[in-house]
């Protein structure tokens, strides 16, 4: 069975930081692109980050301030952020699929269940 699993969620002061995970099992994550997502109350899901390989892409909103990466052997990704502020609050997915690399990208549509992100002071 495909499971994409998040943790690391919580709640934190704004300057704080964060590392989410995202565990996959059924599947390895090296099949394919791994992205992570977001979305806010009451605002559409958007594209936080995407790796592929080494290949790493940032929406504008979070470069220089977040970073992904993946570890092949624990077969879990990982979006760690730093510099949390209140506007980077939602809920945080991971998918086997992500909003750059067109068709170049391998990709599917499994996607975890989200963890809570909350920034406030």
């Amino acid at each position: 069975q495909v499971q994409l699993v998040e943790s690391g969620g919580g709640s934190v002061q704004p300057g704080g930081s964060l590392t989410l995970s995202c565990a996959a099992s059924g599947f390895t994550l090296d099949n394919y692109a791994i992205g992570w997502f977001r979305q806010a109350p009451g605002k559409e899901r958007e594209g936080v980050s995407c790796i592929w390989r080494g290949n790493m892409h940032y929406a504008n909103f979070v470069k220089g301030r977040f970073t992904t990466s993946t570890n092949y052997v624990k077969n879990t990704a990982y979006l760690q952020m730093n510099s949390l502020q209140p506007e980077d609050t939602g809920v945080y997915f991971c998918a086997s699929t992500c909003v750059w690399g067109g068709t170049a990208y391998p990709k599917a549509d499994y996607w975890g269940q989200g963890t809570q992100v909350t920034v406030s002071s």
